[in-house]
């Protein structure tokens, strides 16, 4: 049709077969099959030559309707491909939002402001399996999942978050700038976290310390927990990312001995095409890291 589409614009067989490149014999043998396949001749002969029929004028219209689209779609491929426009689902979990995730959106967007990212907390449940099925082109994840490089994603270090020693304020070790880890052995504890990755990091750091916390309440939210400890019930161990908004009657200490700490990565398909817009958020996420373990530090 785009071979009619020329005949008709350039009003000739030789004028059209030398815009597309072919022979004139090989542009007649094009409109003669399209012909055919249409049942009806789509040209008549006037002088040197040529005009469209009812037909032809017809099959032109969608050719050049056609034509357009593809360009349309050309210049749309070109644009995904190179960041200008396309959509990214990213999961993400609740204490890694303002740190980590709010910085590289607005990385993003300047970088590429014709970007749609979907967010979506993942708190929950796990993520990995819509990152493994595409439901997600990203997720933020604690721990390193055994299986994770086995079962189709691969995980990129971005930082190793340490816990850190919330006490009562007037809690004899308040007094001091650092907590070792062991100190804490026999005082009642209030639990922070969920069940999961988070919780396995600090029960391993108190296992290496020579002791098993004994949770006398158990918050799973760090703000509650904040409240339990100020309220003299225990003593708790909080992220540092997850301090955003600090209890006025608590004291955080850091801690050694071991310094318990979560690491967090970027989860993505291990199977996924290079994406411009992918790359650029997940370099954002790196200077987010980056940045807050130096204003950590």
């Amino acid at each position: 049709m785009q071979v009619l589409r020329a005949v008709v614009g350039t009003g000739s067989v030789t004028a059209a077969a030398a815009r597309l490149g072919y022979t004139p014999s090989a542009v007649s043998q094009q409109i003669a099959a399209l012909e055919k396949e249409a049942g009806t001749e789509l040209l008549e002969r006037v002088g040197r030559g040529v005009r469209p029929t009812a037909a032809g004028v017809l099959l032109t219209e969608h050719a050049d309707a056609i034509a357009r689209r593809v360009a349309e779609a050309e210049t749309a491929l070109a644009d995904l491909l190179a960041g200008r426009t396309g959509r990214l689902s990213v999961r993400y979990f609740a204490t890694a939002g303002a740190a980590l995730v709010a910085p590289a959106v607005a990385r993003l967007r300047a970088l590429h402001p014709g970007v749609q990212v979907e967010l979506r907390l993942a708190d929950t449940r796990d993520p990995l399996p819509d990152v493994r099925e595409g439901r997600a082109d990203l997720a933020l994840v604690v721990g390193r999942p055994q299986t994770a490089g086995q079962d189709g994603v691969r995980l990129l270090r971005l930082l190793d978050d340490p816990y850190l020693a919330v006490l009562p304020k007037g809690h004899p070790l308040a007094a001091r700038r650092s907590v070792d880890l062991a100190e804490l052995a026999g005082e009642p504890w209030v639990g922070s976290e969920w069940p999961g990755p988070c919780l396995d990091a600090q029960l391993a750091a108190c296992e290496a310390a020579g002791f098993r916390p004994r949770f006398v309440v158990d918050s799973e939210d760090y703000a509650t927990a904040q409240g339990f400890v100020a309220a003299g019930l225990g003593v708790t161990l909080i992220p540092r990312l997850g301090l955003g908004g600090r209890h006025p009657e608590v004291a955080v200490r850091r801690l050694r001995s071991p310094e318990p700490a979560r690491t967090i990565s970027v989860a993505l398909r291990a199977t996924a095409p290079p994406q411009p817009a992918l790359a650029s958020f997940v370099e954002a996420l790196r200077e987010a890291a980056q940045t807050g373990a130096g204003a950590a530090g």
